[in-house]
Formats: structure tokens, sequence, C-alpha cells
């Protein structure tokens, strides 16, 4: 039997409208919809979880703060940061929570070690790490079985806004980038690199990666289950 999975690539896109598509596909969603990966980036805004302190938020300045129904605190999004939100049927998939955190974290640590880098998830704090520094990050909501909301993974951005808040509710937490660590980011090639990863631990087949950017555009691809 054959499931499929649409990946949308979608450019950059203001936050709020985004995550009310993201929540009205999975309120009218069915046992038969199709799963989707909404890849994208985000102009400056801090987002803070259902349950997120706002004394987490230190100094926001003139960026906006949008409290949203996802797990986990306070994170900052901005340009030069691939965004990617796993619309799924976890119960389809055969999957829990924990598993598909899991699945999700797997994926960045296998795409930052095509790049000679060795990082590591935190069992107290999910996300992914190098050397104690925080380069990306994960918050789910979970809603009829079905998940939204997803990752983000720091490239080529400018990290200073993290420093108006505590990252993810740690107090001092370090935040880095790819850019850190090479000197040219090709932002199309890592997200190819992350979703065949990602594709890959969810049991999906991606095709060879195309070159250049892809926006606008749907693929979809096959997850063939017993």
């Amino acid at each position: 039997m054959t499931a499929a999975i649409n990946i949308r690539y979608l450019g950059l896109q203001e936050y709020e409208p985004l995550w009310r598509r993201m929540q009205s596909f999975t309120l009218q969603r069915n046992a038969n919809t199709v799963d989707e990966i909404w890849v994208t980036e985000h102009p400056p805004v801090l987002t803070l979880g259902l349950n997120g302190k706002p004394e987490h938020i230190l100094n926001a300045g003139k960026i906006p703060v949008i409290q949203v129904d996802r797990g986990g605190q306070v994170t900052y999004h901005g340009p030069g940061q691939l965004v990617i939100y796993t619309l799924l049927d976890l119960n389809r998939l055969g999957i829990g929570v924990r598993e598909l955190i899991s699945n999700i974290e797997q994926a960045i640590i296998a795409t930052l070690a095509l790049h000679k880098l060795k990082a590591s998830s935190r069992a107290d704090a999910p996300g992914v790490y190098i050397d104690g520094a925080k380069i990306a990050a994960l918050g789910l909501r979970i809603k009829k079985g079905c998940s939204y909301h997803g990752l983000s993974l720091n490239l080529d951005m400018d990290l200073s806004p993290f420093l108006g808040i505590n990252p993810c509710g740690y107090e001092g937490m370090d935040v880095c980038q790819l850019s850190d660590f090479k000197e040219k980011i090709n932002f199309s090639l890592i997200t190819d690199q992350l979703l065949t990863q990602l594709l890959a631990n969810l049991g999906y087949t991606m095709p060879d990666s195309e070159t250049g950017t892809r926006y606008d555009k749907l693929q979809t691809y096959n997850r063939h289950t017993r």
C-alpha cells in the first residue's frame, strides 16, 4: 500500500497568516487528507508557546511577539533561518509525539553531519545543539492525532534578536548557526538534504535533489506501508 505526502515550498511568509493556515488545514483534514510539509522563512518575529512565560522575553525591541498554540517557550524566526512545518497524521504513520520529535532531531543531526559537524539532542530540551549552543528549535501541536508547527534551523541569519530572549526558556543559552562553521551556505541544498533525511525517517522516498531555489511549488512523494 502506498501513502503520499505533499511538500510545499512557500518562500518568505508572514508568520501569523501561515500559522492560521496550519490550524485551518489541521481542523479541516480527515482520515484521507494527504500529509504535507511546508518549507518557508519568516520576517523577524518572536513566538511564545501556549504555556510560554512572558518573562522569557527580555527585550523584544521592535520585533512583533505572537502568542501561538505550539509547545515550548519563546523563540525567534527571521530571514536566513530554514523553517519546516510538519502537518502529519501520526495515527496513520503509526508513531507518537516522542518518536516524531526524535525523527526530526535525528534528521537535523544527520544533515549537519553531511557538513562535518557533530550535533546532538538533549533529553531535557528538545532541539539540536553543537557544543552546547542551540542551532535548531522544535515546537509542535497535536490536534485530532495530527501534528502541525515543526522545526527551525539557523543557517545564515542575524542572531542578535536571540539576545533579547531566553531561548526556549533557558537563561543564558547560546545560539549558533551553520554560517558560524561554514563560509558558504547553500540554502536550497541544505533544504533538500534535511527533507531527504526527514522523509527517510518517516518512511518516504524522495527523488534526486533538484538544483536552484524552489518556491510556490508542490511536489508529492510516496510512502510504502505494509
